[in-house]
């Protein structure tokens, strides 16, 4: 019984939020080879062994195989999964199928293959994000600062009491909620305040001190904060639904902060500011997964949208293996008029398989740890 609430409440979120993520992003890598008139071998969710599957009258083989951790979409031609070609088939080709090879089409129709699947994910994160804006909107809390605590950081930095919050870092406030996510998402970061005092408009810079959260499944985060408070429960919250037109720029803006901020997360490893709790692999994922679906099922849609942006975006780093590094290797053909040597791609291969697996183990162990 105990196994079954564990399948139910662990597994079967996390299964349902990836397979979604990784259908898109390989169905995106798919429609646009389609498209480009190339032959396709295997559309596969996940890898390892086939548990099921069928060839369609193009030929294709989709199969659901026995490792949930992925997915790909192999061409023909291709040596593996990793689309990395394969010679001999390549040379012994007849002229019609010479012709339907992904590793023979111009260099501009395999770039538009490599960049459909992360921009598959984008557009999943978009559509969602919109669909659930239209459908509930926001509940919101004026801007407006209650109190500022004496000696803190938004003392300092010239805050006071009545102050209304119009934007952070160039991010429209819409309420006080808005406020605290982007100081919060910036610990030690500098972040630039816009706030409207008397009827006038002023700009004031502070930097967000770090310090430890735990929410409400008992997990530590940490936040940034400056010290200013807002007395929720006599404030007035209204419901803000946004006509489709606005909606859109709220979407649009909601992911470039994601973005943004997922941008200045991982650069805080690279001076010392990060936290190593903070990254997680399949396990802490599943973790999540759990949370948030106990939480209710836009709640979880709503974080399969953003674990699909992150995707898409770390899909796109210049990572030999991701698709970033075979985007990479095409944008130099471009611009040199021919591709890399074969055993240069292949140490650049083998240097982000390491890249990554070395990722894989690290954010595993840091999950049991």
């Amino acid at each position: 019984m105990d196994f079954i609430l564990w399948l139910l409440s662990y597994v079967v979120p996390f299964l349902a939020v990836l397979t979604v993520i990784v259908f898109v992003h390989e169905m995106g890598h798919y429609l646009v080879a389609r498209w480009n008139g190339i032959a396709i071998q295997t559309f596969s969710l996940g890898f390892g062994p086939e548990l099921v599957g069928f060839n369609d009258k193009s030929g294709t083989r989709w199969r659901l195989s026995a490792i949930p951790l992925g997915g790909y979409v192999r061409f023909v031609g291709d040596m593996n999964a990793a689309s990395v070609p394969d010679e001999e088939f390549i040379a012994k080709a007849g002229p019609e199928l010479h012709n339907k090879l992904f590793v023979n089409k111009n260099v501009w129709q395999r770039i538009s293959v490599v960049v459909a699947g992360p921009v598959a994910n984008i557009i999943l994160t978009l559509l969602v994000l919109y669909a659930l804006l239209l459908g509930y909107g926001r509940y919101v809390v004026p801007a407006v600062i209650d109190a500022v605590s004496l000696g803190s950081v938004a003392e300092r930095a010239g805050l006071a009491a009545g102050d209304k919050v119009m934007s952070v870092d160039g991010f429209e406030v819409r309420g006080f909620d808005d406020f605290q996510r982007l100081v919060a998402t910036a610990p030690e970061r500098t972040v630039t305040i816009t706030i409207e005092r008397n009827g006038n408009e002023q700009t004031i810079t502070a930097v967000p001190e770090a310090a430890m959260t735990q929410d409400r499944f008992g997990n530590n985060h940490r936040i940034g904060r400056i010290g200013v408070t807002k007395n929720v429960e006599q404030a007035d919250v209204v419901l803000y639904r946004p006509d489709p037109i606005e909606a859109v720029g709220m979407t649009f803006e909601e992911v470039r902060f994601i973005m943004d901020r997922t941008v200045a997360f991982l650069g805080d490893f690279f001076v010392g500011r990060g936290d190593v709790e903070q990254l997680g692999g399949p396990i802490k994922v599943a973790k999540v997964s759990q949370e948030v679906a106990s939480l209710g099922i836009v709640a979880l849609i709503n974080l399969m949208a953003l674990l699909s942006l992150n995707i898409g975006v770390f899909n796109l780093l210049p990572i030999p293996m991701l698709d970033g590094g075979h985007l990479a290797y095409y944008l130099i053909e471009a611009i040199r008029g021919r591709p890399l040597s074969t055993k240069v791609q292949e140490i650049g291969f083998r240097f982000g398989l390491a890249i990554v697996f070395t990722l894989m183990v690290f954010t595993l162990v840091n999950d049991l740890i």
